[in-house]
């Protein structure tokens, strides 16, 4: 019989069999007839069975084309555009009625089952990823339009036969191409370093989701699996900023922006929210006061948050929820990746004391610039920024954290120059008398630290005072172990001398207030302590001192006992070799018998006060 005859002619041999040939009697042809019918029922079968081999051998290799078509299908149809050709249109079913019309007589079960079990085997096939799936979109639109052909397939015979395969065994299949199919997804996605193909990957997934809930599968958990990407792909975006920042910083020239013109000047306030009334009416050409990483960074960040919004896309989320993890992510680019660029920027060996001005000055504007950055992320989640439970962005302490680290830099950093000048002192310990000027290494010292606090002018104006205090307590107190170190046997009074003319020498630059803002003499106290024991030795006044030790009114109340018989100790033997004391008019024995005695009495005291 011809393809679409076997149904008929098999109910005519069994009519034959059953009706006509038991009435027509005992004839020899219908002996011979009788006895071809279950041969010819066998070919019948045979012949439909090996056309449905061949379907299922089609099939399996269309399956990537019917389902590209359903995804083009899905695509097209919010654009209403021209109908593209479904499963049947693709796909000649009739194999499959035929087959199961020829077993619908007796042998239907035995049909069943060999279908499902065929189908059950392609499906493991399907579900099978290429091992270099993850290296290109087109491998994973490949593996998904085979997914979405197969059960396109099922879902046109659920629906065109009547339990041929049923609602049960086609949700069997699905819960197993879902567990094998996110499984899959799971490991080569971790592969990917991309993040625009993390992002073509994740729309991907959403057409293959939306595609298979048209015909009526449920594709909740692969809506889930892509939430749970969003950590993957945020990972990805952080590597991919962090190497942003970084050459930002290693472009940046630490400079104010200089602007020759209106235009370049409203070209830089578009990028970067700044306002400054006061900049705003001096003429050009002019300088703002941040450097170019500023406006980058800020353009970065907002490149960022579109980055993160684009995975959201599509997920079926709300916009709280969508405002929520932009937040987060966001909050990981500042407190992390941009603040670990920041130290890296502060702790390269070329970074000098400008460099690190500069970092304060633009972690200022960039921390001003966070209420901005709040704004920028509500206009585009339509979520206020005052929402209940709304998270907030940390960017703020990231940039004080910046700022923090970066004086604490400038601090380092001026006490490390000033150390190296103080390595050029060359005092002569033994010189009969000071000279009047004070020593080259000083005068160099304080040019240094005049030239270097006129840069602090834009800086908060604490920073500059703590730092001017903290260089200035530096470098009394190096002075001081200048003086006392254990190589420096012994010091004249020449000596002593000239190192007091240093010593006002510092005093005159901290009396000329090189930074605003100290009230009064605030930054002579830093050199009080040397001051107070030079005036001791200067004038000899150990009268006043030892009667007054201990009194609040003390004239020398910052001198320490331990201190001042050290220098003693060592002005001891320069009063056998010169005649430093010629100023007192006594012979050089009561001279030596003085120093003596207050060296016996500052060490009566030490032990006095230590019981």
């Amino acid at each position: 019989p011809r393809a679409g005859q076997y149904y008929p002619a098999l109910r005519t041999l069994e009519q034959l069999e059953q009706t006509c040939l038991p009435r027509a009697g005992q004839y020899r042809f219908c002996s011979i007839m009788s006895d071809n019918i279950p041969r010819l029922r066998t070919l019948i079968r045979d012949t439909a069975m090996s056309q449905l081999k061949d379907f299922l051998e089609s099939i399996r290799k269309h399956s990537d084309k019917i389902g590209e078509t359903a995804m083009k299908q899905q695509t097209a149809r919010p654009h209403n555009a021209i109908q593209v050709p479904g499963a049947q249109e693709l796909v000649d079913f009739s194999p499959v009625y035929r087959c199961l019309h020829v077993y619908s007589r007796g042998s239907r079960e035995q049909f069943e089952n060999y279908y499902r079990n065929q189908r059950r085997k392609q499906a493991r096939l399907v579900l099978q990823p290429h091992s270099n799936m993850h290296e290109t979109l087109e491998g994973y639109r490949r593996y998904f339009n085979q997914i979405v052909g197969f059960f396109v397939v099922e879902d046109h015979i659920l629906h065109t036969t009547q339990g041929l395969v049923n609602r049960a065994y086609v949700e069997e299949l699905w819960e197993l191409a879902l567990s094998k199919t996110i499984a899959a997804l799971r490991t080569h996605s971790s592969y990917c370093t991309d993040p625009d193909l993390v992002l073509d990957l994740k729309n991907l997934i959403v057409l293959l989701a939306d595609t298979l809930q048209g015909y009526g599968f449920p594709v909740s958990q692969l809506f889930d699996m892509m939430f749970e990407m969003r950590e993957q792909y945020g990972e990805i975006l952080l590597k991919k900023w962090n190497l942003a920042f970084r050459q930002v910083l290693d472009q940046d020239n630490f400079s104010p922006i200089p602007v020759a013109t209106e235009e370049e000047y409203r070209q830089f306030t578009s990028q970067f929210p700044f306002q400054d009334p006061e900049l705003d009416k001096l003429p050009f050409p002019k300088k703002l006061p941040f450097s170019e990483f500023v406006p980058q960074v800020y353009s970065q960040l907002k490149e960022f948050v579109y980055a993160c919004l684009k995975y959201y896309e599509d997920l079926h989320l709300s916009s709280t929820e969508i405002d929520d993890v932009i937040r987060k992510s966001t909050n990981l680019l500042l407190t992390r990746t941009l603040s670990n660029c920041l130290q890296y920027a502060m702790k390269k060996k070329n970074v000098g004391l400008a460099e690190l001005v500069q970092v304060i000055i633009n972690t200022t504007q960039l921390e001003a610039s966070c209420v901005y950055l709040e704004e920028f992320i509500s206009n585009i989640t339509n979520v206020p920024p005052d929402t209940a439970n709304a998270t907030k962005l940390y960017g703020t302490s990231t940039f004080k954290d910046a700022r923090h680290a970066a004086e604490e830099e400038i601090y380092t950093n001026l006490n490390a120059k000033i150390d190296q000048f103080l390595q050029l002192a060359d005092y002569d310990w033994t010189a009969a008398q000071g000279g009047g000027d004070p020593s080259d290494y000083l005068s160099d010292l304080i040019a240094f630290l005049c030239s270097t606090f006129s840069v602090f002018t834009h800086l908060p104006g604490k920073v500059a005072q703590t730092a001017c205090m903290s260089a200035c307590k530096h470098l009394s107190t190096s002075l001081l172990q200048l003086l006392l170190e254990t190589d420096v046997r012994q010091v004249s009074m020449g000596a002593l001398q000239q190192f007091n003319t240093d010593v006002k020498e510092c005093e005159r630059f901290a009396r000329a207030g090189p930074v605003p803002g100290f009230q009064g003499d605030t930054l002579l106290l830093a050199f009080s302590d040397l001051r107070q024991l030079l005036d001791l030795f200067t004038q000899w006044d150990w009268s006043s001192y030892l009667a007054d030790y201990g009194r609040p009114t003390c004239k020398y109340l910052r001198v320490n006992p331990h201190t001042a018989l050290t220098l003693l100790e060592k002005m001891k033997d320069t009063s056998r070799k010169n005649n430093m004391f010629a100023q007192f008019r006594k012979n050089e024995r009561d001279k030596q018998k003085l120093i003596d005695t207050v060296v016996k009495q500052l060490r009566n005291l030490i032990s006095a006060h230590q019981t």
